[in-house]
């Protein structure tokens, strides 16, 4: 009885999470007055995931080219070295 509860907690909580990763991807693309705006980021500030690390705040260094921060729609190319696709 007590490892079908845990069996259960564990499959709950694995839903709750995929549910949260897909919340947080879309957040943005769901936002038509919102854009990602990639190289302009102070080091720990990043909004959301980067190609090379998995949670917001972890980008290592200021103006990392994969970190983006979401700025109201037609800001980013405002902004010196904004850019709206991440730099390779």
């Amino acid at each position: 009885m007590k490892t079908n509860k845990s069996l259960l907690s564990s499959a709950v909580v694995g839903l709750l999470a995929l549910g949260l990763i897909g919340a947080t991807t879309n957040a943005v693309a769901g936002k038509k007055d919102k854009e990602k705006c990639y190289g302009i980021v102070k080091a720990g500030q990043n909004d959301c995931q980067t190609s090379n690390s998995a949670c917001a705040g972890t980008a290592e260094v200021d103006n990392k080219p994969t970190a983006f921060l979401v700025v109201p729609k037609g800001t980013c190319e405002k902004i010196t070295g904004g850019v709206l696709k991440p730099k390779a």
